[in-house]
């Protein structure tokens, strides 16, 4: 009896396993528990908030270049206390002398004294300048060009992370159809030791009664004991594929992952050809690789208008003297208006549009050889579909006619027409049918994960509102 109880089980979990295989051709199946984790996911993922500190810095960057655009302001106070140096003679006595001495000839008298020729060091024992310096650019391409590059690239690092939120999504389904497949697999290895635990149990009774040889005993343990090997490494998968999503998560790697009862099997509904288009069409690469160019020809034309000649505005206030007094002798006050041209710097900015011609010419190639790529690679994951598809297919059909020949043998067994390993034999087939089902079941969902990945099917918006 406990072996047809034990067989009955298995045939309930065969009959249940096509309802897993339901399709749903109409829109996105909402699978609660998975999109509650992928939200989880998208808010605490470590590389994906690097991604997030990437982009803040970046916005910090152009706000920088930004700021070139407005006046910069600085305070300067110097004070210098000098000795020696060089000594400046003012030869006053040898230029005024003879006039003086012609002037005292023709008035008869004194009045013109003479004069001693005069000696005074450069450097003045003490002084100080202080001073509120402004200065405010008035014509700069290169500032405005340099904003713009900027700009291009904090849009970069934005997609960038939108990149990363639509690989991390297909991570976190593969991770979590992993899990459950690890999950199934060891549980039917639990409901296969129930049957080769029962076997044993009446080859151990119909030893006992001299109706079988001890072989046949013997056999079942050794069955057993395979059937343990393999129960351990499915238990280890479960526990390896409970760390690795939680790592995804960023939570305690033993935390527990809920199932989801709604999980059900898509169909992709569009064609290779189909599937290639919105793969060039929806995947945000090629948007990043557009600001790249975009950027790589802004820098091209900065070098170019380097050769431009720089207007800016200068004005300063401040206090000049030996001490620091305020009169109108000692303040002062200076504007400028600055003309600066770069007529030859060694053929340096030359090379540099050179070298920006060539990056602007390489960042084109590259967006041609991704696009190409995605194209190719959205078809290949297309043909993974339909084959997994295929495999479940004839899994599904192996599974029904195997377990009809377990239950023919089974039979056949219990009545004595059959021998030990005849069952032995039908049964390791049934459960080795089961696994396939299995297996080709989580392994549809993970080819859908990637080609929803490829074909930048992945909504992020809807995981984050």
């Amino acid at each position: 009896m406990g072996s047809v109880k034990s067989t009955n089980t298995v045939r309930i979990v065969i009959a249940l396993l096509p309802c897993f295989l339901l399709i749903s051709i109409l829109g996105k199946t909402q699978t609660p528990v998975l999109n509650a984790y992928i939200r989880e996911g998208l808010e605490h993922n470590l590389a994906l908030q690097q991604k997030q500190y990437d982009y803040f810095r970046s916005i910090q960057v152009l706000r920088e270049a930004k700021g070139m655009f407005y006046p910069s302001v600085s305070f300067n106070a110097r004070y210098t206390v000098a000795q020696g140096g060089r000594i400046i003679e003012f030869p006053v006595g040898d230029m005024l002398n003879p006039v003086y001495q012609t002037l005292n000839d023709i008035t008869g008298n004194n009045n013109f004294p003479m004069l001693e020729n005069q000696e005074f060091q450069f450097y003045r024992p003490r002084e100080q300048e202080t001073k509120i310096q402004v200065i405010q650019p008035i014509i700069n391409t290169q500032l405005m060009l340099n904003r713009k590059i900027q700009s291009s690239l904090t849009e970069t690092e934005r997609i960038d992370a939108e990149v990363y939120k639509n690989y991390l999504i297909k991570e976190i389904k593969t991770a979590y159809y992993s899990y459950l497949k690890a999950v199934r697999l060891a549980s039917l290895i639990k409901k296969t030791r129930v049957l080769l635990e029962e076997n044993i149990r009446v080859n151990e009774s119909l030893f006992a009664n001299d109706k079988v040889t001890l072989d046949a005993v013997l056999r079942s343990q050794s069955e057993l004991s395979k059937l343990e090997s393999k129960q351990a490494e499915s238990e280890k998968l479960v526990k390896v594929s409970v760390a690795y999503f939680n790592f995804l998560l960023n939570r305690p790697q033993n935390n527990e992952i809920m199932d989801d009862s709604l999980m059900v099997i898509e169909e992709w509904i569009y064609s290779a050809e189909e599937t290639a288009s919105r793969a060039v069409e929806n995947r945000k690469e090629l948007i990043m690789l557009k600001q790249f160019t975009k950027a790589a020809d802004l820098n091209y034309r900065m070098y170019q208008y380097n050769k431009l000649p720089v207007l800016l505005g200068v004005a300063e206030y401040g206090l000049q003297g030996e001490d620091y007094n305020i009169t109108s002798d000692s303040d002062y006050l200076l504007a400028s208006v600055i003309f600066r041209w770069n007529i030859f710097s060694g053929f340096q900015n030359n090379t540099k549009i050179k070298q920006a011609r060539i990056q602007k010419e390489m960042t084109e190639k590259r967006y041609d050889e991704v696009k190409s790529s995605i194209e190719l690679e959205a078809i290949q994951a297309w043909y993974d579909l339909q084959a997994s598809q295929k495999a479940i297919e004839a899994s599904k059909k192996q599974s029904e006619a195997i377990k009809k020949a377990f239950d023919i043998i089974q039979k056949k067994y219990s009545e004595g027409q059959a021998s030990l390993l005849e069952y032995l034999d039908a049964r390791t087939a049934m459960t080795s049918a089961e696994e396939s089902l299995i297996i080709s079941q989580y392994d549809y969902l993970i080819k859908m994960a990637e080609l929803e990945r490829v074909s930048g099917y992945n909504n992020v918006e809807e995981f984050i509102r």
